[in-house]
């Protein structure tokens, strides 16, 4: 998997492509840490339309970013949400604990 972010008024975008899984935690950990001692992001929305696969873990991994910017009073949301991964989300009952478009 690869993360790329970028940033808009207040608003941070972390793009990621390939697949999302347990051997992918420390890029994605790397990908969102700077963002939550960042002032000037008050949103991030994470964008899966390049994502074809992900795990158990990756919802994990999703949890804790959720934690994470939650509690640093960020609010976070998914979209490019398809396939497979939306299956995956759908069955897990993420929509209720993420924006997801």
């Amino acid at each position: 998997m690869q993360a790329s972010i970028s940033k808009d008024t207040g608003k941070a975008l972390i793009k990621l492509s390939g697949r999302f899984d347990f051997n992918t935690h420390r890029e994605f950990r790397a990908a969102y840490e700077p963002l939550v001692g960042d002032a000037e992001t008050r949103s991030v929305v994470v964008d899966f339309s390049n994502v074809d696969y992900l795990d158990s873990s990756a919802l994990g991994m999703l949890l804790m970013l959720r934690d994470k910017l939650g509690g640093a009073g960020k609010e976070v949301a998914l979209s490019g949400v398809r396939g497979n991964v939306k299956q995956v989300l759908d069955i897990a009952n993420f929509g209720k604990l993420f924006p997801i478009s």
